[in-house]
């Protein structure tokens, strides 16, 4: 209480609770005799947030309860009044409010867009960790918006003010790699002719965005463990550490743990990543925010091409909605520009969609096997699909999903269809 309100022990005792002006109580002003008090009445007070006054006279944010004690007779020998510092909470909150309040304002510029209830908890997330500087591990497929969602954590924290650097940690070899994140001397190795400052010390003070962290091989994982572990990084070639102060946003399109279990990546490091993990779901888990995806494409498309598409048509939105969407958002955007390319001045209907989309997204196996009740544009040229056969397209096709579907009259979604049924891999 000395703490909270300024005043000593002392200059409180025998002195009734009305000095302090709570701004709430039982009756707007505190009566003059305790007798009048509505606590010996009721019994008690019930938690309740409010400001009382402190001794240099600005108001605390407080919570307060209170209870009388009664002796064994039943008689009221006393009150306990129990005071609370809200000051911490209230400034936590009204980070959230501002984080909030900016993350509206991306949703507003087209950053993250979506209404479903499973990205509205991925929004949670991200209002979260704005007022922390948590490491955070984001997991979704190839064109789920990861980055996207990275950019808004940023934009939205503490940091926000400072740089955020992106590093792709599969479009570089290992040895690059190490250079492009934590830099060099001069003469460390063959062409390295002056000193560099790697991305870490770039995004000091800031945000550094790793992008497919499980491509990093043992030896990157161990320093970057220490960059966790003990903030400080050592240049390529210098014994010497540097402390820098940065948040770790890390990402990658597979399970990191099933990396882990198979001795891929270190489980010491996984543990490091994954303090604040967030899952991205794909795009046929959230078919709702779908229309509201492709408004946003029809009007971002208008503005950079300086065309007037007036929308899309009811048989279209049926196809996008029934497709299953291995590329995610991704290649949603994608078929949206292609529409574009064919529907100018009008609403984009289902001819202007790309191929695959417009074919039927899933045949059965009796559309398969009996051609009579087969559109004849559809029907397989060759045998009977079988697990083996589609192997064989696959190989002879470079694993070009589009090639064997030409190879077999299947659209590609129905050869995703059955690769996903005989769980055979995507990639060879």
């Amino acid at each position: 209480m000395e703490k909270i309100t300024g005043y000593s022990a002392d200059e409180i005792k025998y002195k009734s609770c009305q000095f302090l002006r709570f701004s709430q109580c039982f009756e707007k002003k505190c009566p003059i005799s305790i007798q009048d008090c509505g606590i010996l009445r009721r019994g008690r007070v019930e938690p309740t947030e409010c400001l009382l006054r402190h001794k240099n006279g600005h108001n605390v944010s407080v919570t307060k309860n209170a209870r009388v004690i009664r002796n064994k007779d039943d008689e009221i020998i006393g009150i306990v009044e129990a005071v609370t510092d809200l000051t911490e909470l209230k400034n936590a909150r009204l980070k959230m409010e501002e984080a909030t309040r900016r993350l509206g304002e991306l949703n507003h510029l087209g950053g993250i867009i979506a209404k479903s209830q499973v990205m509205q908890n991925v929004f949670s997330f991200i209002k979260a960790s704005a007022a922390s500087d948590a490491t955070i591990l984001i997991q979704g497929e190839s064109g789920t918006g990861k980055e996207l969602v990275a950019g808004a954590i940023h934009s939205i924290g503490e940091r926000r003010d400072k740089p955020m650097v992106t590093v792709n940690c599969s479009a570089l070899p290992e040895t690059l790699l190490e250079s492009e994140l934590f830099g060099h001397v001069k003469g460390a190795f063959t062409g390295a002719n002056q000193d560099r400052v790697g991305r870490f010390e770039q995004a000091d003070g800031g945000t550094i965005f790793l992008d497919e962290i499980g491509e990093i091989v043992p030896y990157i994982q161990v320093k970057l463990l220490r960059v966790l572990q003990q903030k400080e990084i050592e240049r390529v070639g210098e014994s010497r550490k540097r402390k820098i102060d940065i948040r770790v946003i890390a990402a990658l399109n597979k399970d990191l743990k099933s990396l882990v279990d198979a001795g891929i990546f270190r489980e010491d490091l996984y543990y490091r990543l994954k303090v604040f993990p967030i899952y991205l779901p794909p795009l046929r888990d959230r078919k709702e925010d779908i229309p509201l995806l492709v408004t946003h494409f029809i009007k971002t498309n208008n503005q950079k091409s300086d065309v007037n598409v007036k929308g899309i048509s009811k048989p279209a939105l049926k196809a996008l909605m029934d497709y299953p969407w291995p590329g995610n958002i991704r290649e949603l955007a994608n078929a949206i520009e292609h529409a574009f390319v064919l529907c100018s001045g009008r609403a984009i209907d289902v001819s202007d969609l790309p191929f695959e989309i417009r074919t039927p997204a899933v045949m059965t196996a009796s559309d398969v096997e009996n051609p009579r009740t087969t559109p004849a544009h559809t029907r397989p040229r060759h045998q009977k699909l079988t697990r083996e056969r589609l192997l064989y397209h696959l190989r002879e096709g470079q694993w070009n999903k589009a090639e064997v579907g030409r190879r077999t009259g299947l659209s590609r979604a129905a050869i995703w269809k059955y690769m996903k049924k005989w769980d055979i891999p995507l990639q060879p």
